[in-house]
């Protein structure tokens, strides 16, 4: 099977579906916009730019990239601490991945499966097929 190139529109996808995750929130459930401020207050921690490339099984170019597409609009925040960047994303962020994620299913499909195969799709791929 040879790799499928993905462009940085599908990592960003990755990234942020991960950054929802670190939430330990369902997505798609009814109420979230009234609920997110407080969750997103009560979790102020991201995860490091390194679990970032980690996720999304890239090279350093490509996470900068997708970093820097991300933070211009307003869908992650970016903070240095303790020598690492920390990536944490925004409310806006959440609500773009939940509306946008079917979308990105019905586009990026066998993209999706394929970074997956080993692991398995995550709960967002499975989710967003409701």
């Amino acid at each position: 099977m040879s790799k499928t190139y993905k462009d940085y529109k599908i990592y960003c996808c990755f990234t942020l579906n991960r950054l929802v995750s670190e939430l330990g929130i369902d997505l798609y459930q009814e109420g979230l916009e009234g609920k997110l401020d407080d969750v997103l207050a009560s979790r102020p921690n991201g995860i490091s730019k390194e679990e970032i490339k980690h996720e999304i099984r890239s090279n350093h170019f490509m996470t900068n990239k997708v970093l820097e597409k991300l933070l211009e609009d307003g869908l992650v925040r970016i903070e240095e601490r303790e020598g690492r960047y920390e990536v944490s994303i925004t409310r806006e962020g959440v609500l773009y991945v939940r509306k946008y994620n079917e979308f990105f299913l019905s586009i990026y499909r066998e993209q999706i499966q394929e970074h997956y195969r080993y692991r398995g799709l995550p709960h967002w791929a499975r989710g967003a097929e409701r």
